[in-house]
């Protein structure tokens, strides 16, 4: 049993404070504004044990994410399963479309709180609605942006998306904790004493929570096919079909956007690898010439979506022995054609440059690269994102061994 020592701070912390004239409890502070007998402690509850999952699930696959994209000098990522990636990423997104309605049951059933008479009974109490409005807010905040991100359209986002979405995810999983520590007991009793609700006309709780579930279902069956082929035709909400583009495969970033639809089609191309053992210039035919190699492998992208293609070309490891006498250990750097971008190149680990499976790919599906999909030449590497799968490459640097 915890004690509240009685002391002059405490006191004050909770010490009751003026209610407010009765003059101003109109419009939605009157009493019986909100008369919905379907708001109960135990459905709150119950959404609110079903929001928490999903935005841990959330949580735990978007840190995997960030840290994939962003590694810190601790962090590993394998290269192998090829498809784990994939599944990371889709399981994120899927579960944050499918989070929308379950958060906005939960603001619908807590939000005749939000005009409680007093508004504000102590300075706890004051504290307490501040902590709930900056879970909310960071909640929305998640879920808007991330919403806009999967849909592409930046416009509305004056910030750089994956560093915000990064740091307010940690204030969500804080702000939930500490809401969750004050809730328990709460909710513990509202689980324990199931009170019946008398049979009427309309919906039921039942029925609502029904409606929320097939609502999340709805939303998960009609975009999850961007990353599930099986489900693409039903896809009729995502963003992105695995079998729309180029060669049958989506893109973002294009040639033309990138500005350097000029460059690939240059005739001097070379691709240049720079290493201990010194420089070497390969154009196309030198990079034709060496062991051509065959993989499966999935693009997978940081919005959700993803798709299979057949490709075709140099494994890496065979560029960066030429340059390199342990070419096992190295980490090397991709550069692009690209002049400019956040990811413009990127840095390949040991484990991924052993992985026979990683190729600096010159042909999809049999086919010479389309533009928008890197010709001359893109890396391909198993359990990475399409971020990190450099296209248009000039530039392969050995960094070191270790």
């Amino acid at each position: 049993m915890v004690r509240h020592v009685d002391t002059p701070l405490n006191r004050w912390w909770r010490a009751p404070v003026p209610a407010p004239p009765e003059t101003l409890r109109r419009g939605p502070f009157r009493p019986g504004r909100f008369g919905s007998a379907l708001r109960s402690v135990r459905l709150t509850s119950l959404l609110g044990i079903a929001l928490g999952v999903a935005f841990g699930v959330c949580f735990v696959t978007g840190l995997i994410s960030h840290l994939v994209q962003h590694p810190p000098g601790w962090f590993w990522w394998p290269s192998r399963p090829a498809g784990l990636y994939r599944f990371n990423q889709g399981v994120h997104v899927a579960t944050g479309l499918a989070t929308v309605p379950l958060l906005g049951a939960k603001l619908w059933s807590v939000y005749p709180r939000l005009f409680a008479w007093p508004p504000v009974r102590s300075i706890a109490h004051a504290a307490e609605r501040a902590s709930v409005g900056v879970l909310v807010a960071a909640a929305l905040f998640q879920l808007v942006s991330g919403v806009l991100n999967v849909s592409r359209w930046y416009a509305p986002m004056r910030f750089y998306f994956p560093a915000a979405h990064y740091w307010v995810a940690w204030l969500v999983v804080g702000a939930m904790l500490v809401h969750i520590g004050v809730q328990l007991p709460v909710v513990r009793t509202a689980l324990a004493r199931h009170v019946p609700v008398p049979e009427r006309e309309g919906l039921s709780r039942r029925g609502l929570l029904g409606a929320v579930g097939a609502a999340a279902g709805l939303i998960t069956l009609t975009t999850v096919g961007q990353t599930v082929r099986p489900l693409s035709r039903l896809a009729v909400l995502a963003p992105r079909l695995p079998h729309v583009g180029p060669q049958g495969l989506p893109v973002n970033a294009t040639a033309t956007g990138a500005g350097v639809a000029g460059l690939v089609r240059d005739p001097s191309y070379r691709l240049v690898v720079t290493g201990p053992r010194g420089q070497v210039g390969l154009d196309l035919a030198a990079l034709a010439a060496l062991p051509q190699h065959t993989a499966e492998l999935p693009i997978a992208c940081v919005e959700g979506w993803s798709a299979s293609g057949r490709w075709t070309g140099v494994r890496l490891r065979d560029l960066v022995a030429l340059v390199e006498t342990d070419p096992d250990r190295a980490t090397v750097l991709v550069e692009s054609l690209q002049t400019g971008g956040r990811y413009r190149s990127a840095t390949v680990p040991p484990e991924h440059i052993r992985d026979p499976l990683t190729l600096v790919a010159l042909r999809l599906g049999g086919e010479p690269l389309h533009p928008d999909h890197g010709y001359p030449a893109r890396l391909i590497a198993p359990n990475r994102p399409g971020v990190l799968q450099t296209k248009w490459i000039g530039r392969i640097t050995v960094q070191g061994a270790r």
